[in-house]
């Protein structure tokens, strides 16, 4: 069994986090609910909250505020597809652009899954 994670936060447009030797990721999910993510859990895709994200490392313990977006866990890997930092004090996402975030975070997720090991992809590519 692992005995790590390597968690990667990354939108559309940049990688915010990628970091391997995680003990745990903890956060929240739409359908209301808080997840803890350790080694060796079930693979995973859910879509979650603008709310912050906390993980461990050797380093210790840290948080960061998300907006909502996409979490996949598969193996050891966890990885979170979100649009960005979320502002603490403006965590209410706006409805007109609730689809627009979800349809280009979709495309992000998409090509990312169909993507081969070592292949670059380019989360911003509209699709024909």
């Amino acid at each position: 069994m692992a005995k790590s994670l390597h968690l990667r936060v990354w939108t559309p447009d940049e990688v915010i986090l990628d970091i391997e030797q995680v003990n745990w990721v903890n956060l929240e999910l739409t359908d209301g609910g808080g997840i803890g993510i350790r080694p060796g859990h079930a693979p995973l895709m859910a879509e979650t909250l603008t709310a912050p994200v906390y993980y461990e490392d050797e380093s210790g313990k840290h948080m960061l505020f998300l907006e909502a977006g996409i979490l996949q866990v598969e193996r050891t890997r966890v990885t979170v597809l979100t649009n960005g930092l979320a502002n603490v004090e403006d965590s209410e996402e706006r409805p007109d652009d609730e689809e627009t975030r979800f349809d280009r975070l979709a495309r992000a997720l998409f090509a990312m899954l169909n993507a081969q090991p070592g292949d670059s992809v380019d989360v911003n590519a509209k699709e024909g």
